[in-house]
C-alpha cells in the first residue's frame, strides 16, 4: 500500500499567496511524513482550483522537495497545445530528477473548456489525438503528425524527460467499463466511486491485466481518494471536517450553480453527514480514521490511498495535526 495526497487548492481565503506559501510549507511535510506522491487538480475560473497552471506551482514543488513525487491529476489536455504541454511536461521531469506523474484528461467541466472556445462535444477525440500525440512527442527526436485537430511536420523534439518511455500516466476512472482501456494502457488509476464500486473496477482492472499476460508485480496504482481530518478525538475532527466540507462542495458546485444546473454526476452527496456515512470522508481520531479506512480499503482492493489533507478553511495547524496522526499512528496499520 502506498500513500498519496489529492489537492484541489480550493481557495481558502483573500490571501491567495499566502495560501501557496503554507500549502508548500505543507507539501515539505508530506514528504518527510512518508507520502508517495503529491497530485494538483487543474481547474479555472472557479474557486475551486487556484492553481490553474499545475506547471508552474509544481516547479515550486519540484525545488521544495527531495523524494516526493508529484504531478496533475490531472492535465486538461484539451486546453494545451500539445507541443507546449510536451515541453512543460519534459521540464518538470528534469527539473525534479525524475519524479513527475503524470496524469491526463479531458476535463469534466464543459464550463471550463467552454470558456477557452473549446467544443465540449469535441472533447473525447480531441483528447486522444493529443494524449497520442504528446506521449509520441516524449519518445521521438522529430515529430511528424497528421489529424483531424493538430498536424506537425518534422518538428524537432529538443526536451526529452528523464523517465523514459515517459513519466507514469495517471487517469481518472468514473465507469467500470474504462477498466480495460486502463489496463491496456498501463495507467494508474484514481476512481471516483463508492468503496464497493471500487472494488469491481480493481477486480475488472486486475483481471484485464492478467489476461495480457502482465506480471502481478507490475501492476499501476489503483487509489480511492478520500477527504481525511485526524484531530485527538473524534469531536475535535468532525467539527473541523464539516466547517471546511461546506466551503469546500461551494467551490464544487460554483459554475455549475451559476449555470442553473447540478452536477453531472451525484459523486459526493451535498450533505456532510451523508459524505460521512458513505466514505468520502473519514474524521475522528487516528483509531476511527484507521478502523473506516482499514475496512474500506479491504473493500475497495485498492494499492493506493490518496488523501485529502487540507481542503475549505483548514489551517496549516489543522491540517498538519492530521498529517502528523496519520503517518505515525494510521498509515502503519494500513
Amino acid at each position: 500500500m502506498k500513500f498519496g495526497v489529492f489537492d484541489h487548492m480550493d481557495r481558502a481565503g483573500d490571501d491567495v499567496g499566502r495560501q501557496f506559501d503554507e500549502r508548500l510549507r505543507l507539501i515539505e511535510l508530506y514528504e518527510k511524513s512518508g507520502f508517495h506522491a503529491y497530485h494538483i487538480a487543474e481547474h479555472h475560473a472557479t474557486p475551486l482550483g487556484m492553481a490553474p497552471s499545475p506547471s508552474v506551482f509544481l516547479a515550486a514543488v519540484a525545488q521544495r522537495t527531495r523524494t516526493l513525487r508529484f504531478g496533475p491529476l490531472v492535465y486538461t489536455v484539451n486546453l494545451y497545445h500539445p507541443l507546449r504541454l510536451i515541453d512543460e511536461i519534459c521540464m518538470l521531469d528534469q527539473l525534479s530528477g525524475g519524479r513527475l506523474e503524470l496524469g491526463v484528461g479531458r476535463g469534466i467541466s464543459p464550463y471550463e473548456v467552454g470558456y477557452y472556445g473549446i467544443d465540449p462535444a469535441t472533447g473525447p477525440e480531441r483528447f486522444a489525438e493529443a494524449l497520442e500525440i504528446i506521449l509520441k512527442g516524449l519518445t521521438v527526436p522529430r515529430l511528424t503528425y497528421k489529424g483531424k485537430y493538430f498536424a506537425f511536420e518534422d518538428v524537432p523534439m529538443e526536451m526529452r524527460p528523464v523517465q523514459q518511455p515517459h513519466p507514469p500516466l495517471w487517469y481518472g476512472a468514473n465507469s467500470l467499463e474504462s477498466a480495460d482501456r486502463l489496463a491496456r494502457q498501463g495507467c494508474n488509476t484514481v476512481v471516483g466511486m463508492k468503496a464497493d464500486g471500487v472494488g469491481q473496477f480493481a477486480a475488472r482492472f486486475r483481471a484485464a491485466w492478467k489476461a495480457l499476460g502482465r506480471r502481478d508485480a507490475d501492476m499501476p496504482l489503483i487509489g480511492l481518494s478520500r477527504h481525511i481530518v485526524v484531530a485527538d478525538t473524534d469531536r475535535e475532527a468532525l467539527s473541523a471536517a464539516k466547517r471546511a466540507f461546506a466551503l469546500w462542495y461551494d467551490a464544487l458546485i460554483h459554475l455549475w450553480r451559476a449555470h442553473g444546473v447540478g452536477l453531472p454526476r451525484q459523486l459526493i452527496p451535498a450533505e456532510f453527514e451523508d459524505a460521512l456515512s458513505g466514505g468520502y470522508i473519514i474524521a475522528g481520531s487516528p483509531s476511527t480514521v484507521r478502523d473506516r479506512m482499514k475496512h474500506d480499503n479491504d473493500v475497495a482492493g485498492i494499492n493506493y490511498c490518496l488523501c485529502r489533507l487540507a481542503f475549505g478553511d483548514l489551517s496549516l495547524e489543522e491540517s498538519s495535526q492530521s498529517v502528523a496522526l496519520f503517518a505515525s499512528e494510521v498509515m502503519p496499520a494500513l
